[in-house]
């Protein structure tokens, strides 16, 4: 059943999927490219850094930060009201609480940009957001214990996606043209390999719980190290940078064919009845 009254809330979802499909791009195309040229690859605070110093780079971090307060006005509407139809099951609530932590998660990235355009360097420094947030999150009581349960449900939102991936379940809410019917594998390939970056995240929250030292937590650039540090570690970033990649085309996708099944016409062919 569509509900009308919230079809305000869809200009802001495309523009928030807009938004996160230029943040991923900008992460992985100059973590490819600093990697090809002998470095390393760079995570959100140097990405943004780095945009900030190249040509348009206050139009490019002014976008992305619109863009990822809006998927954070989104991913918080969409877990609360359940404008997807998650249901009110176990699996249904940790979707839904995964939403939400994940737009809160990027709220801190358009915030981030936003302090960029303005001067304030908001993403400067060679200590991660996100272990920032986990410091200050420490401090208060129970605070370790919170990030234990944030360490739980990132590491569930991270099987949700691998799980999308697997399934394809994904494409019950894409709208069937002649891209997202053909060219699947690729959109599978992105959601799988942001599922392992979510599932590596998990494992530094939880590991800092665990040892209740805030600098054990991170985000893309602590995943990038610790992947580099294993065996072959070079050509899984460089795997990994081209699977991010690969989301970033399957949030423009979304951005511009995603159906919401509580706002969107019932009568939309998704690319599930086209292959079926």
């Amino acid at each position: 059943m569509t509900d009308s009254n919230m079809n305000w809330a869809l200009p802001i979802m495309r523009l928030g999927y807009a938004g996160r499909g230029i943040t991923y791009v900008a992460i992985a195309g100059l973590s490819l490219w600093a990697i090809w040229q002998g470095g390393e690859a760079q995570g959100t605070s140097a990405a943004l850094k780095s945009i900030e110093t190249s040509p348009f780079g206050m139009v490019i971090l002014l976008a992305i930060g619109i863009g990822m307060l809006c998927y954070t006005t989104w991913r918080i509407l969409d877990g609360v009201a359940d404008l997807e139809d998650e249901g009110s099951d176990a699996s249904g609530y940790l979707a839904r609480a995964g939403m939400v932590v994940t737009g809160l998660i990027h709220a801190a990235i358009g915030f981030a940009a936003i302090a960029l355009v303005m001067g304030r360097g908001g993403a400067g420094g060679d200590t991660s957001r996100i272990e920032q947030a986990t410091q200050t999150i420490m401090a208060a009581p129970f605070g370790a214990w919170l990030i234990g349960a944030a360490g739980v449900i990132t590491f569930g939102t991270g099987i949700y996606y691998l799980h999308k991936a697997w399934s394809k379940s994904y494409q019950t809410k894409l709208t069937a043209n002649h891209f997202t019917t053909h060219w699947g594998s690729l959109l599978q390939f992105g959601v799988a390999a942001q599922g392992i970056v979510v599932i590596i995240i998990s494992g530094f929250l939880t590991y800092a719980f665990w040892t209740h030292d805030p600098q054990q937590a991170g985000g893309l650039g602590q995943t990038f190290s610790w992947l580099g540090d294993q065996v072959y570690g070079q050509l899984l970033v460089t795997v990994l940078c081209l699977g991010l990649l690969s989301f970033a085309l399957f949030l423009f996708v979304n951005a511009l064919y995603r159906v919401v099944p509580r706002l969107s016409d019932p009568d939309l062919r998704t690319v599930s009845d086209a292959i079926s």
